[in-house]
């Protein structure tokens, strides 16, 4: 694979995670369910 090759692959990649992202956003606003984070290497749950 060339270079430009991976670089249009990794942008597709990173493209499918945001909006795979947004998705699991609206779900969690939706069913009033928290969100799993992790902040300064501690497990936070959050209200979306």
């Amino acid at each position: 694979m060339t270079k430009e090759a991976n670089n249009e692959r990794k942008a597709k990649i990173l493209e499918g995670l945001e909006k795979a992202y947004e998705k699991m956003l609206d779900f969690k606003r939706k069913n009033n369910s928290e969100l799993v984070v992790i902040r300064e290497n501690k497990i936070v749950k959050i209200k979306p």
